[in-house]
């Protein structure tokens, strides 16, 4: 055994870091359930994000309707309607796509973070291109924009925690 190993294991109180040096496939192994529940997790999500943005606005109102009546409420403590619709919608959309930041990293680990932005943006991108064949919905480049947001934030709080989680 070399002095260097023996030196690191030293400086572990409890071993764990040694063993996941030593056996990254029992690593591997302890993370798979994670993988597989953040990849199981995608399929309703996506769904759901599916069925918000390709819905007829009439039904799709029926949830996004909420952002009009906080924007209402905050007219009535003087934020102008228009401002605080628009705020409140940007807000929505991004956090509409943090959880797309959040699982895939988790789904698939070592997914670089330029690839998990890239594939928030094209999902944002598809979702806007079929909108515009649709006579009630609005397709807007602020909606990708806050979407790739989202993603990033997303993969942001993954990365964040990771750190933490290695380092404390």
């Amino acid at each position: 055994m070399s002095d260097s190993l023996s030196e690191d294991r030293g400086s572990s109180s409890d071993g764990t870091e040694e063993q996941q040096r030593l056996h990254p496939a029992a690593d591997a192994a302890s993370r798979a359930p994670l993988a597989r529940a953040a990849r199981i997790l995608l399929v309703p999500y996506s769904i759901g994000v599916l069925l918000l943005t390709w819905l007829p606005a009439a039904d799709a109102g029926k949830v996004t309707g909420v952002v009009a009546v906080l924007a209402q409420v905050l007219a009535a403590w003087g934020v102008p309607f228009p401002v605080a619709y628009t705020v409140l919608e940007f807000t929505a959309n991004i956090a509409l796509f943090v959880p797309l930041g959040l699982l895939l990293p988790i789904a698939w680990r070592g997914l670089p973070t330029w690839s998990v932005v890239a594939a928030g943006c094209a999902a944002s991108v598809m979702i806007e291109l079929v909108q515009l064949t649709m006579p009630s919905r609005y397709s807007t480049i602020s909606d990708v924009v806050a979407n790739t947001l989202g993603t990033a934030v997303g993969i942001g709080i993954v990365r964040a925690v990771s750190k933490a989680r290695r380092t404390g």
